[in-house]
Protein backbone atom coordinates (compact mmCIF):
# COMPACT_ATOMS: atom_id res chain seq x y z
CA UNK A 1 0.00 0.00 0.00
CA UNK A 2 1.12 3.52 -0.89
CA UNK A 3 2.50 5.76 1.99
CA UNK A 4 2.12 9.07 0.01
CA UNK A 5 0.56 11.83 1.66
CA UNK A 6 -1.45 12.96 -0.93
CA UNK A 7 -3.19 11.56 -3.95
CA UNK A 8 -1.92 12.40 -7.48
CA UNK A 9 -4.98 12.32 -9.58
CA UNK A 10 -3.41 13.16 -12.91
CA UNK A 11 -2.13 9.75 -14.37
CA UNK A 12 -5.96 8.95 -14.94
CA UNK A 13 -6.94 12.40 -15.94
CA UNK A 14 -3.69 11.76 -18.89
CA UNK A 15 -5.32 8.47 -19.54
CA UNK A 16 -8.32 10.02 -19.95
CA UNK A 17 -7.25 12.76 -22.40
CA UNK A 18 -5.78 10.13 -24.09
CA UNK A 19 -9.15 8.02 -24.44
CA UNK A 20 -10.73 11.32 -25.75
CA UNK A 21 -8.41 12.16 -28.46
CA UNK A 22 -10.35 12.95 -31.35
CA UNK A 23 -7.44 11.43 -33.88
CA UNK A 24 -5.61 8.81 -31.85
CA UNK A 25 -8.73 8.09 -29.08
CA UNK A 26 -11.06 5.17 -28.24
CA UNK A 27 -13.85 5.39 -30.81
CA UNK A 28 -16.57 4.46 -28.08
CA UNK A 29 -15.24 7.01 -25.48
CA UNK A 30 -14.89 9.60 -28.39
CA UNK A 31 -18.29 9.70 -29.53
CA UNK A 32 -20.06 9.90 -25.53
CA UNK A 33 -21.52 13.19 -24.42
CA UNK A 34 -22.77 13.78 -20.63
CA UNK A 35 -25.94 12.47 -21.27
CA UNK A 36 -24.61 8.94 -22.53
CA UNK A 37 -22.64 9.09 -19.82
CA UNK A 38 -24.81 9.57 -17.18
CA UNK A 39 -26.52 6.35 -16.44
CA UNK A 40 -22.80 4.76 -15.92
CA UNK A 41 -22.18 7.26 -13.18
CA UNK A 42 -25.24 6.55 -11.61
CA UNK A 43 -24.50 3.38 -11.98
CA UNK A 44 -21.07 3.49 -10.71
CA UNK A 45 -22.88 5.36 -7.44
CA UNK A 46 -24.86 2.37 -6.58
CA UNK A 47 -21.90 -0.07 -7.19
CA UNK A 48 -20.14 1.14 -4.19
CA UNK A 49 -23.08 1.39 -2.25
CA UNK A 50 -23.33 -2.02 -2.57
CA UNK A 51 -19.91 -2.81 -1.79
CA UNK A 52 -20.43 -0.70 1.17
CA UNK A 53 -23.68 -2.93 2.12
CA UNK A 54 -21.34 -5.86 1.95
CA UNK A 55 -18.39 -4.86 3.33
CA UNK A 56 -16.37 -5.47 0.85
CA UNK A 57 -13.18 -3.87 1.08
CA UNK A 58 -11.55 -4.84 -2.26
CA UNK A 59 -14.69 -4.38 -3.81
CA UNK A 60 -14.88 -0.63 -2.33
CA UNK A 61 -11.69 0.38 -3.77
CA UNK A 62 -12.19 -0.86 -7.41
CA UNK A 63 -15.48 0.44 -7.69
CA UNK A 64 -14.66 4.09 -5.88
CA UNK A 65 -11.68 3.55 -9.04
CA UNK A 66 -14.77 3.85 -11.57
CA UNK A 67 -16.86 6.51 -9.73
CA UNK A 68 -13.92 8.55 -9.86
CA UNK A 69 -12.94 7.92 -13.61
CA UNK A 70 -16.58 8.97 -13.88
CA UNK A 71 -15.72 12.31 -13.10
CA UNK A 72 -12.72 12.44 -14.44
CA UNK A 73 -14.53 11.48 -17.80
CA UNK A 74 -17.21 14.34 -17.31
CA UNK A 75 -14.78 17.06 -16.58
CA UNK A 76 -12.94 16.40 -19.43
CA UNK A 77 -15.78 16.19 -21.86
CA UNK A 78 -16.25 20.11 -20.35
CA UNK A 79 -13.05 20.89 -20.55
CA UNK A 80 -13.11 19.92 -24.72
CA UNK A 81 -16.25 21.60 -24.53
CA UNK A 82 -14.56 24.80 -23.35
CA UNK A 83 -17.18 24.92 -20.16
CA UNK A 84 -14.38 23.93 -17.29
CA UNK A 85 -11.57 21.42 -16.33
CA UNK A 86 -11.17 18.74 -13.57
CA UNK A 87 -8.91 21.39 -11.57
CA UNK A 88 -11.79 23.79 -11.47
CA UNK A 89 -13.89 20.90 -10.13
CA UNK A 90 -11.19 20.00 -7.50
CA UNK A 91 -10.92 23.53 -6.40
CA UNK A 92 -14.82 24.07 -6.20
CA UNK A 93 -15.53 21.76 -3.80
CA UNK A 94 -12.42 22.20 -1.68
CA UNK A 95 -13.41 26.00 -1.10
CA UNK A 96 -17.14 24.24 -0.80
CA UNK A 97 -16.21 21.86 2.05
CA UNK A 98 -14.09 24.83 3.95
CA UNK A 99 -16.68 27.44 3.48
CA UNK A 100 -19.27 25.40 4.79
CA UNK A 101 -17.31 24.11 7.95
CA UNK A 102 -16.45 27.51 9.37
CA UNK A 103 -16.60 25.37 13.27
CA UNK A 104 -13.40 23.51 11.45
CA UNK A 105 -11.73 26.15 9.57
CA UNK A 106 -12.69 29.03 10.95
CA UNK A 107 -11.69 31.89 13.89
CA UNK A 108 -13.15 30.75 16.82
CA UNK A 109 -14.62 27.56 15.78
CA UNK A 110 -17.68 25.67 17.62
CA UNK A 111 -17.82 22.17 16.58
CA UNK A 112 -21.16 21.78 18.46
CA UNK A 113 -22.71 24.12 16.25
CA UNK A 114 -21.54 22.18 12.64
CA UNK A 115 -24.37 20.77 11.53
CA UNK A 116 -26.71 23.82 11.96
CA UNK A 117 -24.10 25.94 10.14
CA UNK A 118 -23.67 23.68 7.35
CA UNK A 119 -27.58 23.75 6.87
CA UNK A 120 -27.60 27.35 6.99
CA UNK A 121 -25.02 27.82 4.90
CA UNK A 122 -25.97 25.70 2.45
CA UNK A 123 -29.22 27.44 2.43
CA UNK A 124 -27.95 30.62 1.87
CA UNK A 125 -25.90 29.64 -1.49
CA UNK A 126 -29.35 27.81 -2.69
CA UNK A 127 -31.17 30.85 -2.73
CA UNK A 128 -28.07 33.26 -4.37
CA UNK A 129 -28.09 30.35 -6.90
CA UNK A 130 -32.00 30.11 -7.22
CA UNK A 131 -34.47 32.48 -6.76
CA UNK A 132 -36.93 30.15 -6.13
CA UNK A 133 -37.89 31.38 -2.60
CA UNK A 134 -39.94 27.63 -1.90
CA UNK A 135 -38.41 25.29 0.87
CA UNK A 136 -38.37 22.42 -1.88
CA UNK A 137 -36.43 24.68 -4.42
CA UNK A 138 -33.24 23.02 -5.59
CA UNK A 139 -34.05 19.16 -4.90
CA UNK A 140 -32.99 17.71 -8.50
CA UNK A 141 -36.05 16.21 -10.14
CA UNK A 142 -33.41 13.68 -11.55
CA UNK A 143 -32.73 12.00 -8.12
CA UNK A 144 -34.05 8.40 -7.97
CA UNK A 145 -37.62 8.52 -6.50
CA UNK A 146 -37.33 6.89 -2.73
CA UNK A 147 -34.60 9.34 -2.41
CA UNK A 148 -36.00 12.45 -3.74
CA UNK A 149 -39.32 11.52 -1.55
CA UNK A 150 -37.39 11.09 1.33
CA UNK A 151 -35.65 15.10 0.36
CA UNK A 152 -38.80 16.76 -0.20
CA UNK A 153 -40.11 15.35 3.25
CA UNK A 154 -37.42 16.89 5.23
CA UNK A 155 -37.70 19.96 3.29
CA UNK A 156 -41.06 20.50 4.25
CA UNK A 157 -40.33 18.96 7.71
CA UNK A 158 -37.90 22.44 8.47
CA UNK A 159 -41.14 24.18 7.77
CA UNK A 160 -43.35 22.69 10.50
CA UNK A 161 -45.00 20.33 7.82
CA UNK A 162 -44.74 16.95 9.06
CA UNK A 163 -46.59 14.54 11.37
CA UNK A 164 -45.49 14.63 15.33
CA UNK A 165 -45.54 11.06 15.35
CA UNK A 166 -45.62 7.76 13.65
CA UNK A 167 -49.15 6.39 14.48
CA UNK A 168 -50.49 9.17 12.23
CA UNK A 169 -47.83 8.22 9.51
CA UNK A 170 -48.93 4.99 9.73
CA UNK A 171 -52.93 5.90 9.80
CA UNK A 172 -52.20 7.77 6.47
CA UNK A 173 -50.76 4.24 4.86
CA UNK A 174 -53.25 2.58 6.00
CA UNK A 175 -56.08 5.29 4.30
CA UNK A 176 -53.43 5.57 1.27
CA UNK A 177 -53.84 1.26 1.06
CA UNK A 178 -57.55 1.52 1.00
CA UNK A 179 -57.29 4.38 -1.89
CA UNK A 180 -55.47 1.89 -3.83
CA UNK A 181 -58.07 -0.29 -3.31
CA UNK A 182 -60.62 1.71 -4.67
CA UNK A 183 -58.95 2.75 -7.67
CA UNK A 184 -61.14 2.61 -10.71
CA UNK A 185 -58.29 3.14 -13.38
CA UNK A 186 -55.06 2.72 -14.56
CA UNK A 187 -54.44 5.92 -14.10
CA UNK A 188 -56.05 6.27 -10.59
CA UNK A 189 -54.06 3.29 -9.70
CA UNK A 190 -50.55 4.35 -10.62
CA UNK A 191 -51.43 7.90 -8.94
CA UNK A 192 -52.84 5.90 -5.47
CA UNK A 193 -49.23 3.60 -5.51
CA UNK A 194 -47.96 6.76 -6.06
CA UNK A 195 -49.00 8.38 -3.00
CA UNK A 196 -48.58 4.91 -0.99
CA UNK A 197 -44.87 4.85 -1.62
CA UNK A 198 -44.21 8.49 -0.66
CA UNK A 199 -46.27 7.54 2.85
CA UNK A 200 -43.88 4.44 3.28
CA UNK A 201 -40.92 7.01 2.56
CA UNK A 202 -42.19 8.98 5.14
CA UNK A 203 -42.54 6.13 7.82
CA UNK A 204 -39.39 5.44 7.10
CA UNK A 205 -37.89 9.12 7.49
CA UNK A 206 -39.55 9.26 11.12
CA UNK A 207 -38.11 5.65 11.82
CA UNK A 208 -35.08 7.14 10.65
CA UNK A 209 -34.48 4.11 8.29
CA UNK A 210 -32.63 4.82 4.76
CA UNK A 211 -35.72 3.97 2.51
CA UNK A 212 -33.20 2.91 -0.13
CA UNK A 213 -31.12 0.85 1.71
CA UNK A 214 -34.20 -1.10 3.21
CA UNK A 215 -36.09 -2.02 -0.31
CA UNK A 216 -31.58 -2.85 -1.01
CA UNK A 217 -31.52 -5.13 1.61
CA UNK A 218 -35.37 -6.71 1.24
CA UNK A 219 -34.27 -6.91 -2.65
CA UNK A 220 -31.36 -8.85 -1.22
CA UNK A 221 -33.50 -10.76 0.62
CA UNK A 222 -36.00 -12.31 -1.50
CA UNK A 223 -33.12 -13.10 -4.22
CA UNK A 224 -31.63 -15.02 -1.11
CA UNK A 225 -35.08 -17.22 -0.36
CA UNK A 226 -36.39 -17.26 -4.08
CA UNK A 227 -33.10 -18.97 -5.17
CA UNK A 228 -33.67 -21.12 -1.90
CA UNK A 229 -36.76 -21.86 -3.22
CA UNK A 230 -35.75 -23.29 -6.38
CA UNK A 231 -32.88 -25.06 -5.17
CA UNK A 232 -35.18 -27.41 -2.97
CA UNK A 233 -37.56 -27.77 -6.19
CA UNK A 234 -34.65 -28.78 -8.77
CA UNK A 235 -36.25 -28.51 -12.94
CA UNK A 236 -39.69 -29.28 -10.89
CA UNK A 237 -40.00 -25.55 -10.03
CA UNK A 238 -41.69 -23.79 -12.66
CA UNK A 239 -44.91 -26.92 -13.19
CA UNK A 240 -45.28 -26.67 -8.93
CA UNK A 241 -48.60 -24.40 -7.71
CA UNK A 242 -48.81 -21.38 -5.35
CA UNK A 243 -49.52 -23.24 -2.84
CA UNK A 244 -46.77 -25.06 -3.29
CA UNK A 245 -44.74 -22.55 -3.87
CA UNK A 246 -45.72 -20.92 -0.99
CA UNK A 247 -44.22 -23.98 1.39
CA UNK A 248 -41.49 -23.72 0.23
CA UNK A 249 -41.07 -20.01 0.64
CA UNK A 250 -42.31 -20.19 3.84
CA UNK A 251 -39.38 -23.23 4.91
CA UNK A 252 -36.79 -20.82 3.03
CA UNK A 253 -37.36 -18.23 5.59
CA UNK A 254 -37.14 -20.68 8.54
CA UNK A 255 -33.97 -21.90 7.77
CA UNK A 256 -32.90 -18.12 6.88
CA UNK A 257 -34.01 -17.58 10.22
CA UNK A 258 -32.18 -20.25 11.83
CA UNK A 259 -29.24 -20.25 10.35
Amino acid sequence: MSKASSADIMPLADVMARLRDPDTGCPWDIQQDFASIAPYTIEEAYEVADAVERNDMDALRDELGDLLLQVVFHSRMAEQAGHFALQDVIDAITQKMIRRHPHVFGEGARREDGHAQWEAIKAAERAEKDPDPSALAGVATALPALLRAEKLQKRAARTGFDWPDTVRVIDKIVEELDEVREAATQDECEEEIGDLLFAVVNLARHLKVDPEAALRKGNAKFGRRFRSMEAQAGDAFAGLSLEDKEALWQQAKREEKAG
